[in-house]
């Protein structure tokens, strides 16, 4: 895709940043209640941005719709909330911190599974024990036995690479790398996506630039950039298709803003 949208991604960011949109009231509560009912929705909640608003801010079920939904947003914002406080000490990622964040989105629709392998409880982040496969017919991931290595393996050159990431570009295809190669090597039974994109937006919270969302309406195109990324054995297709989200996610966002400010809301009688 080259540097020209690195070129816009940096203009919209700084005029996301002149803008002071940040700064706005309830602009940070809100984006990430958006970016939580996105999550959820690309593994199959049904709840709308504003059913998510009104479940968080009022404790408003939105009727018709499965309990374990609500159960999937309630506690992704809980794992949400922790990662933010965590970022704002640089909390080192680790073996143990994916696991404690992964328990956070997992607490209340996780169990214990009793497998060949052994015993895991999913509802505390505790790897698999036992294969998975990416839907019916798709590719396995790799053998649970290497799954702990290969974890440790990703956090040491996060770390690593986290103190070298100083451009703008550098820091987001750090997370973006980071999202990829986590939900490649699918350490757990249920919530490698919801973990992976938590983990970006970490990496983006510890340097203080735009989370960036995946938007639920992209959900066939953001699978296919992980299966190419996958097969392919390249992170190209994945960090274009990411880099795409952020400029969507940086120019909704802007038009929104210049919106609102345009209809002025005077008084009404």
């Amino acid at each position: 895709m080259g540097q020209g949208i690195w070129q816009e991604i940096d203009a919209l960011h700084k005029k996301f940043i002149k803008l002071g949109i940040g700064e706005t009231v309830g602009y940070e509560k809100y984006y990430l209640y958006s970016l939580i009912a996105h999550s959820t929705a690309i593994e199959g909640s049904t709840l709308t941005e504003v059913e998510t608003q009104l479940l968080f801010d009022e404790g408003v079920v939105a009727g018709g719709k499965p309990l374990v939904y609500h159960l999937m947003n309630e506690d992704l914002k809980s794992a949400y909330e922790m990662a933010k406080d965590k970022a704002k000490h640089n909390t080192p990622i680790t073996s143990t911190f994916l696991q404690t964040l992964n328990a956070a989105l997992m607490r209340t629709t996780g169990s214990v599974h009793n497998v060949m392998g052994g015993s895991f409880d999913s509802s505390k982040g505790e790897y698999r024990l036992c294969g998975v496969t990416a839907g019916i017919g798709g590719r396995s991931y790799m053998n649970y036995k290497k799954v702990p290595a290969k974890v440790e393996e990703l956090c040491h050159i996060l770390q690593e690479k986290q103190q070298k990431a100083t451009s703008l570009q550098a820091q987001y295809e750090l997370s973006f790398n980071a999202h990829l190669n986590l939900a490649t090597i699918h350490p757990w039974v249920d919530g490698n996506g919801r973990t992976a994109r938590l983990l970006m937006n970490y990496i983006q919270f510890c340097h203080n630039i735009f989370p960036v969302k995946v938007f639920n309406e992209d959900r066939k195109d953001y699978i296919l950039s992980l299966r190419q990324s996958q097969e392919q054995e390249t992170n190209l297709p994945f960090l274009d298709f990411m880099a795409m989200q952020l400029k969507k996610s940086l120019t909704a966002e802007i038009y929104k803003f210049k919106s609102d400010q345009r209809k002025g809301f005077g008084f009404m009688f």
